[in-house]
Order: C-alpha cells, then sequence, then structure tokens
C-alpha cells in the first residue's frame, strides 16, 4: 500500500497516514454512471413518489406528513432549472449517484486503501443495485445515500485522527441529513456504545462532542420545529409502516441486503468486516465492523425497509477492497460485470416495459414508473361525462398521492381540476371547500377498500389500465363518478386521511 507513514496526532499519539486519492479513474467511473443515468432517465416514466414530490415541491414547508423538505426541495429546484420530465428532474439523483461512486473510493482511502483498492471501490458502488436505483430516480433515499457516506467518511476520518474539531463537520452534516430524512439518528445507538467500548474513546470526551450535537440540532430545527407543531406525524408514518409492512420487512430483509448491493460483492463486504474487526492497522475503525450488525437489529426490531441498513453495508464494502486487489482480479472482474448487467436489469429501465414482470416482482419500483399518463387519461373519460354547469362544483378526489400526482402532472390536457387526497400531505393542502358540493370524481385503487362509503351514488366510468400487464398498485384502479358526498367535505375530511 502507498501508506506514507505516521505522522502525530493532536493529543500525541500516531495517526495512520492515508494513501494517495487517485483521483482520475475514480472520477472517471462517476462520470460514465452519471452520463449512463442521464441516458436512461426519460425512457418510461415518473415514479409515483416523484409525481407526489413535485407537487409537494410547489408547497414548499419546513417538514410535510411523511418527510423532512430536503426532498420536496430537490425536486422544485430540479423542475425549475431542467424542466419537468423525467430526464429534468433525474440530473439531481445522477449527480447524486456520481457523488456516492466518489464518497466510497475515499473510504476505501480512509481505511487504508490504495488506488487498485479505490478503483474497485469506486467500481463496485457504480455496480451495486442500491447506488443504480436510488440514481435513477428521485426519492428521499438518493441524498440520504449520500448523507451517510458522508458521515461514515467524516466519522472515520475523527476516529483514524482523533482530532476532536471533526466533531462540527459531524453535526452539521448530521443536521443536513436530518432535514431528509431522520433515518441518520440509526447511527448513534450503532456507533456511539460501539466507539465507547472499543475505542479510541478518547474522541468521545471534552465539549466538541456536545458541540456537534448542538450543530446538528440547530441546523434541523427547522423541520423539529414543524413536526413538533403537527404532532410527530413522521412517526405515525414509521408506525404504519411497521404495523403494515413489518412482518414481511423481517422475511425479505436478509435476502433484500444482498440483492440490493449485489452477490458478487457479499464476499468483499465479508472480508471488510473481517479487516475492520481485526486488522491491526485498522484497530482504531473497529466500531464500524459492529456498526452495521447493529443498524440491521434495529431496522428488524423496528419492521422498517430492508435497505433502511444498506448505507452502511457500503463501509465494510470499502473496506475489503484492499485484500480483494492483492489477489487475481480477471475472474472477479467478470462476475463483477455480469452482476453490474444484472443488476442494471432490475433496477434500470433498459427492458421493453411489457418485459417488467420478469423483474418487477424483485424491484417493484420498475413498474411504478408506467401507466401514469394512461390513468390520468381514464380519470378523462369520467370527466367528459359532467355536465358543464356542474363542473365548477365538481371534485376529483383519489385514494393516494401517486394518482393525484399524476393528475397534477397530466390533467390539464383533460380539463381537470387540481385533485384531491387524504393521502400524505395531501391531506395538508385539503380539503376542498364546502361549496364544492358537485359531483365527485374518485380513483380507487382495484378491490374494495371502504372509500365509497364517503359518496353517493357511486357508478364505475372507467379503468386504469398501464398498457403492458405490470402489477402494480393502481393497475385496473377503478374511476368512479359519484353525485356528491355524505357530509360536507370540511367533516367528512379527518375520516378520510390516512398516512400509509
Amino acid at each position: 500500500m502507498d501508506i506514507r507513514g505516521n505522522v502525530p496526532a493532536v493529543d500525541g499519539e500516531p495517526v495512520p497516514a492515508v494513501p494517495e486519492f487517485g483521483a482520475r479513474p475514480v472520477l472517471v467511473v462517476a462520470a460514465v454512471l452519471i452520463v449512463v443515468q442521464l441516458l436512461l432517465a426519460g425512457r418510461y416514466g415518473f415514479h409515483r413518489d416523484e409525481l407526489y414530490f413535485m407537487v409537494a415541491g410547489r408547497h414548499l414547508a419546513w417538514g410535510y406528513t411523511d418527510q423532512p423538505p430536503l426532498t420536496p426541495l430537490l425536486a422544485r429546484v430540479s423542475v425549475d432549472l431542467f424542466g419537468a420530465t423525467p430526464t429534468g428532474l433525474r440530473v439531481v439523483p445522477a449527480l447524486l449517484g456520481g457523488l456516492d461512486v466518489l464518497l466510497v473510493a475515499l473510504l476505501a482511502r480512509e481505511l487504508g486503501g490504495g488506488r487498485p483498492a479505490q478503483r474497485l471501490a469506486a467500481v463496485g458502488a457504480a455496480c451495486s443495485a442500491i447506488v443504480l436505483g436510488v440514481g435513477h430516480m428521485l426519492s428521499t433515499v438518493s441524498f440520504d445515500l449520500v448523507a451517510w457516506l458522508a458521515l461514515a467518511l467524516l466519522t472515520l476520518r475523527l476516529l483514524r485522527t482523533g482530532e476532536r474539531r471533526w466533531w462540527l463537520a459531524i453535526g452539521a452534516a448530521t443536521g443536513l441529513a436530518l432535514l431528509n430524512k431522520d433515518l441518520v439518528v440509526l447511527l448513534v445507538p450503532a456507533l456511539v456504545p460501539a466507539v465507547w467500548v472499543l475505542g479510541p474513546r478518547r474522541v468521545l470526551r471534552g465539549w466538541w462532542p456536545p458541540a456537534g450535537v448542538l450543530v446538528a440540532l440547530a441546523v434541523a430545527a427547522p423541520n423539529l420545529w414543524w413536526e413538533a407543531r403537527h404532532g410527530w406525524p413522521e412517526l405515525t408514518v414509521a408506525g404504519g409502516i411497521s404495523g403494515q409492512d413489518g412482518l414481511a420487512n423481517r422475511i425479505t430483509f436478509v435476502p433484500m441486503q444482498l440483492l440490493y448491493l449485489s452477490p458478487v460483492l457479499v464476499p468483499v463486504c465479508l472480508a471488510g468486516l473481517r479487516r475492520l474487526w481485526s486488522a491491526p492497522e485498522l484497530r482504531w475503525a473497529r466500531a464500524f465492523a459492529v456498526g452495521y450488525p447493529v443498524v440491521c437489529l434495529l431496522v428488524l426490531v423496528s419492521g422498517g425497509k430492508p435497505y433502511y441498513a444498506l448505507p452502511l453495508l457500503l463501509v465494510p464494502m470499502a473496506a475489503g477492497c484492499e485484500p480483494r486487489v492483492r489477489r487475481p482480479l480477471r475472474r472477479f472482474a467478470l462476475w463483477l460485470a455480469f452482476g453490474a448487467l444484472l443488476n442494471a436489469v432490475i433496477t434500470l429501465p433498459v427492458l421493453p416495459a411489457r418485459a417488467l414482470p420478469a423483474v418487477n416482482w424483485i424491484y417493484p419500483e420498475q413498474g411504478a414508473q408506467l401507466g401514469w399518463p394512461r390513468l390520468v387519461a381514464a380519470v378523462g373519460q369520467g370527466w367528459a361525462q359532467l355536465p358543464a354547469t356542474d363542473r365548477s362544483r365538481a371534485v376529483v378526489f383519489t385514494a393516494n398521492y401517486g394518482e393525484a400526482g399524476a393528475i397534477a402532472q397530466y390533467g390539464a390536457r383533460y380539463g381537470l381540476p387540481e385533485p384531491y387526497s387524504g393521502h400524505m400531505s395531501f391531506a395538508d393542502w385539503g380539503p376542498p371547500p364546502d361549496g364544492a358540493d358537485g359531483p365527485v370524481l374518485v380513483v380507487e385503487p382495484a378491490g374494495p377498500s371502504g372509500l365509497t362509503r364517503a359518496f353517493t351514488g357511486c357508478r364505475q366510468v372507467a379503468v386504469a389500465d398501464n398498457g403492458v400487464g405490470v402489477a402494480t398498485d393502481d393497475q385496473d384502479a377503478a374511476v368512479l363518478l359519484c353525485t356528491g358526498t355524505v357530509e360536507p367535505w370540511s367533516k367528512l375530511w379527518p375520516h378520510l386521511r390516512h398516512y400509509y
């Protein structure tokens, strides 16, 4: 390894130096990934969450029912700069995916990996399903992955150097991460006790750690204030995820860890965990050997989604690249290329849309990009049946934010008004005025939902079909034309609100 010796730390103990950074090949890998993502960005269509984020971006606030403010803000900026198209919206996640590659390579360097290890870490990250997936579409995970990797890098720098002023940078990065997603708090119980037990304890002493906490709270304060003022709705959403999908999340947790990364990279991760735990030169980084398992345990206990633990898995992957490059790479490179191709087929829009059932059962986010213009066209059929005299008092109401976001995006071509929904933050942007006492056009997912109990005289006037036979939550959704509501919107609205 290209290690340049030790230098004295501030407290007098030696600090392991890091190798030179092989910037050029790492940046080439990041650039190739960005170009590939942008070339494929517009091939299917908007994801249901992206449609929601664009509407949320038009209602900028310090918080939303299900998330902090950063992702809707990024959606707003992306649309304003690059246009309200799938490609325009996805410039930001593509760039963030390239940043993920750079950060993983820097993690490998921080953990003593020379230039070959850094190159392998960059390629491994670019080939992983998690980086490919979150780099393709805008989601809360797009920035969350960057935030976790940046925090891991800053924490490793703190542990390696013993320089406690890094706590201020860690605090600022944590506060920014909290403005995007709250999962980053899992790093506290995963790493702080491990550092206390395994060392180096000196980084936890003094006033720098509390100063870092204060910086994090100061940066995140606007969202925390919003959450407290609105009764902490994100906790309600998290409870809904655990209550409704907790069992399935626990059953699929381990398989999804393997699939979201790549089975080809699993041996590299295992080697990295062993190296973090036992390598004398990385004794200062042992906390990360237990950090990932602890995060996994926390996610399993809480019933969270399997991908919640994935960002920290890239740290042992980066650590395992140094021992892997000491062995022949030709056969491994072939397997890695095969894994990259498989991950691309699963996570990126490379297949014809009609072939998606082959992979949608593994990664349903693919199917959630299809059929939205056709769904809105079906709603337009129902709207066309309304007498012109009734349309000023009519309301379009949907069961979920994906349907509402699609109508907000595509509805103008059919003369549709702005939609309403009781789902997530759409509930905060309603209800319709009580004077809107005319017909209601309701979009209801296939199967009985009980939604129609709030409306009178409902009859089906259209059915949504994505046209490619991909099973999604909104395939075969019914468009119902109802004569009105059972009571005024203001009284009905609390009963229509739902969090998951």
